[in-house]
């Protein structure tokens, strides 16, 4: 039997893509072959990857021997991440008219100037180098949609977290946390200015003032903003994604503050180990996973007040409150797994 070869023209790699690789790979019609780029230092993950994929790296090939690679695999679906890369594009663009080629972005719909320019020229520098494209959620179809892409060619679902990984943290825990809430918010991402980080901080702290209480909150990430020294803000620093587990049972309520986020796979993760959660509306991930007031609360995007209340609400809740909204955010967290992800990139190349 001739395998079905798909390649991804991919930019950085994260560990939760490589658990839809490895459920892809459990099909033994398809080979799977990956371009990455080189990894990004402000997320330094560690990768171990299966021993049927093939790796390129991106930086080890000229646009020609790229285009000689790619030739050489005879790909039966191609998979590219946006458009930024133009030899990507350019392979893109010689495939267009022979097998399925499918383009990922992550971009919310905004309305700006530059995204209204994108869908003038979109038929001359989008649509002629892809057949399809597969995004998060709702809010990147919006903008595909905008583009000129057919709604029957549009995929979603593409980010998914390592599921498994984290429900069996919500099964392992799911005991203990029924005797005793763990009374820690816990945040994972970059210390950066657009994560709202300091936000974060400034909101917990102002907290502990107004009504003392026996809540901690929990940080884990790399950055350029300054770490803010409390007794009850603990920073752990990078930590890669297996090695969550340990923390994630001594942790209740995840927060994320982003100013921007165009989706945002950790929510997806901790909705999986069943976490009530916290995010802004800049979230993109909130539109499958969070339900205002139901498994956690959506709040205005820099709004420190709102934050505030947030979270006071949730100091507020009963442990049992607390669990029921875990066990929602569990139940929102199964529209998403890396089996449907397989099954949605199968069924472009007739498998399933």
């Amino acid at each position: 039997m001739e395998k079905k070869k798909i390649v991804f023209l991919y930019t950085e790699l994260a560990t939760y893509f490589l658990a839809c690789i490895e459920t892809l790979l459990q099909y033994p019609e398809v080979e799977v072959h990956i371009v990455r780029w080189a990894i990004n230092k402000e997320a330094p993950f560690h990768f171990s990857f299966p021993d049927n994929i093939k790796i390129y790296n991106r930086n080890e090939y000229s646009s020609d021997q790229l285009q000689q690679l790619i030739a050489s695999i005879n790909p039966s679906v191609l998979y590219s991440s946006g458009w930024m890369d133009k030899d990507y594009l350019l392979i893109c663009k010689q495939y267009k008219n022979k097998i399925p080629v499918i383009v990922g972005f992550d971009n919310q719909w905004k309305g700006s100037l530059k995204q209204r320019f994108a869908t003038l020229v979109s038929p001359f520098k989008i649509l002629n180098h892809f057949t399809h494209c597969w995004v998060p959620g709702k809010l990147q179809e919006d903008y595909a949609l905008r583009l000129g892409f057919k709604k029957q060619n549009i995929l979603t679902g593409f980010y998914c977290c390592d599921f498994d990984l984290f429900h069996n943290q919500y099964l392992a825990n799911k005991q203990q946390k029924q005797q005793h809430f763990p009374h820690r918010f816990i945040y994972v991402g970059r210390y950066v200015e657009h994560k709202g980080i300091k936000d974060l901080w400034n909101a917990f702290i102002e907290i502990q003032k107004e009504m003392p209480n026996d809540w901690e909150l929990w940080c884990f990430g790399v950055g350029d903003v300054s770490i803010i020294n409390h007794p009850k803000i603990k920073h752990f620093g990078f930590v890669q994604p297996n090695e969550l587990p340990k923390y994630i049972k001594d942790a209740g309520v995840f927060v994320l503050p982003s100013h921007f986020e165009p989706w945002g796979v950790v929510v997806h993760e901790f909705a999986s180990a069943g976490f009530p959660i916290i995010c802004t509306d800049e979230v993109g991930a909130r539109t499958a996973f969070v339900e205002n007031n139901v498994n956690g609360t959506i709040y205005k995007s820099g709004d420190i007040n709102q934050l505030k209340e947030a979270m006071k609400k949730i100091i507020k809740q009963t442990d049992k409150e607390l669990n029921a909204m875990g066990e929602i955010s569990v139940e929102k967290a199964k529209q998403i797994t890396p089996e449907k992800w397989a099954n949605t990139l199968l069924s472009i190349i007739n498998i399933k």
